[in-house]
């Protein structure tokens, strides 16, 4: 597939089923897939990934901050889900339907951390950078190799 660096991501077709992608990234390899129906269920979904990145990079930032305060956080869980709705609230949407994307984050935290370190550890997760990712504005642009 090519060599990358961090940041640089291949995604090719499987030859494993119908839909089922192999993504690449530095060394790492694994498969995306839709479920059984749609897909061959070889691997989780795009969202499901999308999911896995935004909770392991609120994990690891919450755990650096944490350490780096030296506070007595044994571990931390982040349970994602995402649902998307017709906006029904009148508001003015450059494309019908509006689709409203939502995505809930539940954060475990396990250790005797004060309520104090447990307000800052939830305030420190909004600003792990894949949050911030997405809740900024994104530019995609989509070229054709020659």
């Amino acid at each position: 597939m090519g060599e990358n660096t961090e940041g640089n991501v291949v995604v090719k077709e499987s030859v494993h089923g119908r839909l089922a992608q192999v993504i690449r990234a530095g060394r790492h390899e694994w498969t995306a897939d839709e479920p059984a129906g749609i897909g061959d269920d070889t691997g989780p979904t795009p969202y499901d990934l999308l999911l896995g990145a935004l909770g392991a990079c609120t994990s690891m930032t919450i755990r650096m901050y944490a350490d780096r305060k030296q506070w007595p956080l044994e571990r931390v869980s982040v349970a994602l889900s995402h649902h998307r709705h017709h906006a029904d609230d009148g508001r003015d949407c450059s494309t019908k339907p509006c689709m409203i994307f939502r995505i809930e984050r539940t954060i475990t935290l396990d250790g005797p951390l004060t309520d104090e370190q447990r307000s800052s550890l939830l305030a420190i997760a909004e600003r792990c950078p894949v949050h911030r990712t997405l809740t900024s504005e994104i530019d995609i642009v989509t070229t054709l190799s020659a």
